[in-house]
């Protein structure tokens, strides 16, 4: 009698973990899901959901809403839209971006573009904190083992080409708490195309990555198929930005490009060991 008691016991816990377990995960993803398709985002951003699966993605790097994150160089702050008011209430997003008083103009009108997105839209963004991660002379955008996820979409090919992403990493591998994840899409290249994969045409191979990033302290946990799209062939003129939303080549064989869709994308998890 006692054994079939304590089995029922077990019974009952193991199926309260589980549904708490569920309860959780749906609880992220309606979240996530809730900004992902938000009306604070307008409907060309929306669309662009199809080819990027941010709550796919943001799930797959384990993001929670109570965590520290950092994205770097948020751009026009396409994913900004997401984590910010994901994060807003009991996280905190950082996004380090470039730097306000660069005297490259680029730098300085992205910044300022990016500060008055934000301003204009305080209940979704009043909360974000701005920092600055320009390569190669301001890598501090974080304290030292001060946050729990940081994560980069698209940029380091960007890097790559100039010599830069090792200090990059290096960087991110700083602003980490131990055990903390680096999460990570960027274009993929193939076996054969492009022959340049310097960064020049934006396309990256998937073990340059890898090996850089161990190099610099992670450790590969996981990766994931999410962002891939066997239909890129990668071998454009004009690079991964041949493709949609770019359409570098105009009207040029529009059709064709649109077809195949957004670049083929590497997803990758990385953590920072606690004991190095």
């Amino acid at each position: 009698m006692k054994n079939t008691r304590l089995s029922l016991i077990k019974l009952t816990l193991f199926a309260f973990i589980g549904l708490q377990a569920v309860s959780n995960n749906v609880m992220a993803e309606d979240g996530l899901a809730k900004y992902a398709n938000g009306k604070h985002r307008s409907e060309k951003n929306i669309a662009r959901n199809e080819f990027r699966h941010p709550i796919k993605t943001l799930e797959f790097f384990g993001i929670k809403p109570a965590m520290t994150v950092v994205e770097i160089t948020p751009g026009g702050g396409w994913y900004t839209e997401i984590l910010a008011p994901y994060l807003k209430e009991k996280g905190q997003y950082i996004a380090a971006g470039y730097d306000p008083d660069s005297k490259i103009k680029y730098y300085s009108k992205n910044a300022k573009r990016f500060a008055d997105k934000l301003a204009a839209d305080p209940i979704h963004y009043g909360k974000v904190k701005l920092s600055v991660m320009q390569a190669p002379d301001k890598l501090d955008f974080a304290s030292e083992n001060s946050v729990d996820m940081v994560v980069s979409f698209r940029n380091t090919h960007n890097w790559a080409r100039s010599s830069q992403a090792e200090a990059v990493y290096a960087a991110i591998f700083k602003a980490l708490k131990p055990n903390g994840i680096f999460g990570l899409v960027q274009h993929r290249a193939g076996v054969h195309n492009p022959k340049d994969t310097s960064g020049k045409l934006g396309y990256l191979k998937q073990s340059d990555i890898i090996d850089m990033a161990t190099k610099a302290g992670f450790r590969l946990i996981d990766q994931s198929e999410i962002n891939g799209n066997p239909k890129d062939k990668r071998d454009y003129k004009e690079g991964v930005w041949t493709l949609p939303p770019s359409y570098r080549l105009g009207d040029q064989d529009r059709s064709k490009y649109e077809a195949i869709g957004e670049s083929d994308r590497m997803t990758l998890k990385f953590v920072k060991p606690a004991v190095m």
